[in-house]
């Protein structure tokens, strides 16, 4: 596994564990919106430093006892082949497992699930559908979304679906998402953090909802929810 970072402790990223997030390198979508470019952008990934495996190994083994889960994300952990396998060493530990995806490959998700290698899975639901193109950066197969989509609302694992508030992206964008996901589990809103780096620098011109609006929006589409928060 192509290994781009590691944070050794986190107490938010994997609800109601002490986890420890793993970055992989890689991704098939180019959000403009997306903080991460070192993960995705081929000419920032040749200077990204790698962890070897055997390392991230060597750390799991020593903190047995004190980290209770491993998150997988990226970049987009489901791009890589391996990842079953890297699933299978990390459950063979004795660790819960999240995985946070785009959705991108529901196969993969699917095999995961059915072969109990991941404990939860958050999914990042990007836009409306008619702005899937513009905020996941590709020519997208949305059916593939709906299918992964689908999978966690069988309920056979824990999940939550995640939306960033990118710029441009508004009240109706939100309402249709909710629309076309609910009802389901859990649905965060996430805001948009505007002092970072993003791929497309020319996003943050559009305009970006406020949190008074947002929070007039939750109420609206909380009831296709179990929970609907902002975070």
């Amino acid at each position: 596994m192509k290994i781009g970072g590691l944070q050794k402790t986190t107490l938010i990223d994997y609800p109601g564990k002490i986890a420890c997030t793993v970055f992989t390198i890689g991704c098939n979508f180019r959000c403009p919106f997306c903080y991460s470019g070192e993960l995705v952008l081929p000419s920032k990934i040749k200077n990204c430093p790698v962890l070897p495996e055997n390392k991230l190994f060597d750390f799991l083994k020593e903190r047995k006892g004190m980290l209770e889960g491993v998150v997988l994300c990226g970049g987009e952990p489901t791009i890589h082949n391996d990842l079953q396998n890297f699933a299978e060493k990390i459950k063979a530990l004795g660790y819960s497992v999240k995985l946070d995806t785009n959705g991108s490959n529901p196969e993969m998700l699917k095999n995961l699930i059915e072969k109990k290698l991941i404990d939860y899975v958050a999914m990042d639901i990007k836009s409306s559908k008619e702005k899937y193109k513009t905020y996941s950066g590709i020519k997208i197969d949305l059916s593939k979304i709906e299918k992964s989509v689908n999978i966690l609302k069988q309920g056979k694992i824990g999940y939550e679906f995640r939306t960033t508030l990118a710029p441009g992206l508004d009240r109706q964008d939100i309402k249709k998402i909710a629309a076309w996901i609910g009802p389901a589990q859990n649905y965060f809103l996430q805001e948009f953090n505007d002092k970072k780096e993003v791929i497309k620098p020319s996003i943050i011109s559009l305009p970006i909802l406020q949190k008074e609006e947002i929070e007039n929006l939750i109420k609206k589409i909380k009831p296709k929810f179990k929970i609907c928060q902002l975070r």
